[in-house]
C-alpha cells in the first residue's frame, strides 16, 4: 500500500515536471514565474502569447495523446497476456497510418478530414484482425498472429503509396515521424472528448482485465463472458489509440514502455495499473517532445523518432529478458 502510494506522488509529481519544464522549455526560455503569470492574468505579454498560444495546447495535447496510448498498451498486454503487446500489434498503427497517406497524398484538398480518417482506418484494421482471428472465439496467439499479418499488408501498402508518390512524399514524413509541431487548441478540443470517453469507459472493464489476466479458463470459472470482454478491451484501446494516432501522428512505443515500468512497480493490478499508466503516458509524451524541440533547437525533432530511440532499447531489454526466462 505504501510502495503504491510513493508511485502514485511520484508519478503525479513527475507529469507536473514535465508539464513546467514543456511551458518553460524553448527557442526563447521563460522563467517558472513569467509562466506562472502568464497562466493567471491575461496581457498582451510576449511570455502570455508564447505560453497561452503555443504552449500549453501543444503540451495538453500531448499529455492527452500519452494518455490513451499508455491505456491502451495496458489493457492489451494484459488482454493477450503478453508485456511485449502494444496498439501497433493488432493493426491500429498501420490502418490509422495508411488511412492519413491516402489523404495527405490522394486528397489533399480534404486534409480536414484527416483526424476522422486516421481514426476511422485504425478502428477498421482492428475489427478485420479480430474477424481474421475468429475461429470459435478470438484466442490472444491467434489475435497477435493476425496483426503481425495485418501490420505486414497495411505497412507494405503504405509504403507502395508512398513510392508511386515520391514527390508529396515530403508532406507525409512529419505525421509518419509522429510529431507535436503545430498543435493548437482545435487539436486539443478535438482529442479532449475522446480521451475523457475512453477513460470513463476503462473504469468499467477493469474487473474485465483482471480477470482475463487469469486465463481465458479461469476467467470463466468466475463467471467472466470471455469473449465478449476482450472485444470490449481490444475495441476501447482501438479507440483510445486510433484517437490519439489521429492528432499526434505515428507516435508509438509509449503503449509499450509505460504500462510495462508500472507493472514492475506496483503489479499487475488494473485498479492501480490503469490510473499510473495514464499518468505516466502523458508524462513520457510531454517529456520527450519538450527534450525534442529543445535539444535540437532551432530543428523541431518529431517527438515519435525520439520516443523510438528511447523506446527500441526498452523493448530489446525486455526480449532479452524473456529468452532468459
Amino acid at each position: 500500500m505504501i510502495r503504491n502510494m510513493i508511485v502514485w506522488i511520484g508519478s503525479a509529481a513527475l507529469l507536473l515536471l514535465a508539464v513546467l519544464a514543456g511551458l518553460m522549455s524553448g527557442s526563447i526560455p521563460i522563467p517558472a514565474g513569467e509562466v506562472w503569470t502568464a497562466l493567471t492574468q491575461a496581457s498582451d505579454t510576449e511570455a502570455r502569447q508564447i505560453v497561452w498560444n503555443l504552449r500549453l495546447p501543444r503540451v495538453l495535447t500531448g499529455m492527452l495523446a500519452g494518455t490513451c496510448l499508455a491505456i491502451a498498451g495496458a489493457f492489451l498486454q494484459g488482454v493477450f497476456r503478453n508485456p511485449l503487446a502494444d496498439p501497433g500489434i493488432i493493426g491500429v498503427s498501420a490502418g490509422g497510418g495508411l488511412a492519413a497517406v491516402v489523404i495527405m497524398i490522394l486528397f489533399p484538398e480534404q486534409i480536414a478530414l484527416l483526424p476522422i480518417a486516421a481514426f476511422t482506418g485504425a478502428l477498421t484494421a482492428a475489427v478485420i484482425v479480430y474477424a481474421l482471428s475468429w475461429k470459435g472465439g478470438a484466442s490472444p496467439m491467434r489475435l497477435i498472429l493476425a496483426g503481425v499479418a495485418v501490420n505486414s499488408l497495411l505497412g507494405a501498402a503504405m509504403t507502395a503509396l508512398m513510392i508511386l508518390n515520391s514527390e508529396k512524399v515530403q508532406a507525409v514524413l512529419p505525421w509518419m515521424s509522429g510529431s507535436l509541431n503545430g498543435r493548437s487548441w482545435p487539436h486539443f478540443e478535438t482529442l479532449l472528448p475522446y480521451t475523457v470517453i475512453g477513460v470513463i469507459a476503462s473504469v468499467f472493464l477493469i474487473k474485465q482485465a483482471n480477470l482475463l489476466v487469469l486465463g481465458d479458463d479461469a476467467a470463466k470459472v468466475l463467471g467472466s463472458k470471455v469473449e465478449a470482454g476482450r472485444l470490449l478491451i481490444i475495441l476501447l484501446s482501438t479507440f483510445l489509440a486510433g484517437a490519439a494516432i489521429s492528432i499526434v501522428g505515428m507516435v508509438g512505443f509509449v503503449g509499450l514502455v509505460v504500462p510495462h515500468i508500472v507493472r514492475l512497480l506496483v503489479g499487475g493490478d488494473y485498479r492501480i495499473l490503469l490510473p499510473i499508466s495514464a499518468i505516466g503516458g502523458g508524462m513520457l509524451v510531454v517529456a520527450a517532445d519538450t527534450a525534442a524541440r529543445s535539444w535540437f533547437d532551432p530543428i523541431e525533432f518529431p517527438v515519435g523518432i525520439l520516443l523510438a530511440l528511447l523506446g527500441a532499447p526498452f523493448f530489446l531489454y525486455l526480449l532479452r529478458r524473456g529468452i532468459n526466462r
